[in-house]
């Protein structure tokens, strides 16, 4: 009823996606060779391996405050690493690894500078523009896990990653769309391929071992990596939410709009695929 998603694998691609990120770093730097999160039986032991390197005193910017964003925020804190404020993340230095997150009117503003709130955003995309520059200028490693609608402003653009003073060396997007809010997201990679190198002078791929290369994971199945707990998690949550429509008259129209087909036609709500069922 209130358009929520109520089962997904979202906190999982969140999870991996944050420990692709710092493997991609430690690969990036030679400073560490973590295993692939495929390898590894669950979240637990993901976390067991990813507090063994020590990480210099570097600096992540995280966006997104859904099941995706707090599934990266989960490994952060489980790592230890200190959240702090947006003010002290872009003007203090640290002698430890910080983070901060962010929500889209953090690293997006009014065109005409109003301070309005979340919901002129999400109903006026079109009057922002991107006010993302000033985490780059600041941050090794960006973990992308918002939501990106349609409309919005790009949020990294191929001018800051560009930019002299750019910092970002690698960039975990979560949320993979290409072609979208994160310029240097060319394609998704694979779980095989994790990563592959961004040379921004250009707008090409490269070698993640060229030295002009911005490290990019794009992976956009990430929850097949940790099949133990995504499936578990997803039960649990089917459980929870579903199963009881079944014995309570669906009172609550879960299996109703769930509903693809009724009759041999698409239900309305699923209306918008008759495309692919006329074969166009």
């Amino acid at each position: 009823e209130t358009n929520h998603r109520l089962i997904g694998f979202g906190r999982y691609a969140g999870i991996v996606g944050a420990y692709n990120g710092f493997r991609a770093f430690g690969i990036k730097f030679d400073l560490f060779n973590l295993p692939k999160a495929e390898t590894l039986a669950d979240k637990a032991a993901l976390v067991e391996r990813l507090r063994r390197p020590l990480l210099p005193p570097i600096k992540i910017v995280l966006t997104g405050h859904g099941k995706v964003g707090m599934g990266a925020k989960e490994i952060l804190d489980a790592m230890k690493i200190k959240q702090v404020s947006i003010e002290d993340y872009l003007t203090k230095n640290f002698a430890t690894p910080v983070y901060t997150q962010i929500d889209v009117l953090d690293y997006n503003k009014r065109k005409d500078g109003q301070k309005l709130d979340n919901q002129d955003f999400y109903h006026n995309p079109q009057d922002y523009v991107s006010d993302f520059e000033r985490f780059t200028k600041v941050s090794d490693i960006f973990m992308a896990g918002h939501f990106y609608g349609n409309g919005a402003p790009v949020i990294l653009t191929r001018e800051m990653l560009n930019a002299p003073d750019n910092k970002i060396k690698v960039v975990a997007d979560i949320s993979c769309d290409v072609e979208g809010p994160i310029a240097c997201t060319l394609r998704a990679s694979t779980i095989a391929e994790p990563i592959y190198g961004y040379y921004p002078s250009e707008n090409k791929e490269v070698d993640v071992n060229h030295p002009g290369a911005i490290v990019v994971m794009a992976v956009d199945n990430l929850p097949c990596e940790l099949p133990k707990d995504a499936s578990e998690g997803f039960g649990e949550m089917f459980l929870q939410h579903v199963i009881p429509a079944f014995y309570n008259n669906d009172k609550d129209g879960i299996l109703q709009r769930a509903k693809i087909t009724e009759g041999g036609k698409l239900t309305e709500r699923f209306s918008y695929l008759q495309d692919y069922v006329d074969g166009k």
